[in-house]
């Protein structure tokens, strides 16, 4: 039995939720990306066409399941939080090394390049199935 469990105390981390390693060469596991790209002011439809124009170069990527550009949609449910400068990609991939090569493709690197003064920051959400 888990010590922490055992001194009657919860563990950091519910035992079937356990934190997992580290992504590495050789996975395979289906893997989803959630990122959030937070454009400057004044900027969303320029950084939009950019990035659709993008979008069939991903696609025809081996493994590349699902690559999707999002918006905020206001429903006023209750906790939802909308921000109007905020792209959200939705990606699903088969394996975390097609995920890698994406990361390096010539396209997605020139991609940067012409968005970079159009993105205030990037964060990423990297998920495997629970």
């Amino acid at each position: 039995m888990d010590p922490v469990v055992s001194a009657g105390r919860q563990p950091a981390y519910p035992l079937a939720v356990a934190p997992r390693r580290l992504c590495r060469k050789g996975d395979h596991e289906m893997v989803r990306v959630i990122a959030s790209i937070h454009v400057r002011e004044g900027q969303l439809t320029k950084f939009i066409e950019i990035f659709k124009s993008n979008v069939p170069d991903v696609l025809k990527e081996k493994g590349c399941i699902e690559y999707v550009p999002t918006i905020d949609l206001p429903a006023g449910l209750p906790r939802q939080e909308v921000n109007n400068n905020i792209v959200t990609i939705v990606e699903k991939w088969r394996s975390f090394e097609d995920l890698q090569a994406h990361l390096s493709s010539p396209h997605m690197l020139a991609y940067q390049e012409k968005v970079k003064d159009l993105v205030e920051k990037v964060s990423l959400k990297v998920l495997a199935e629970a």
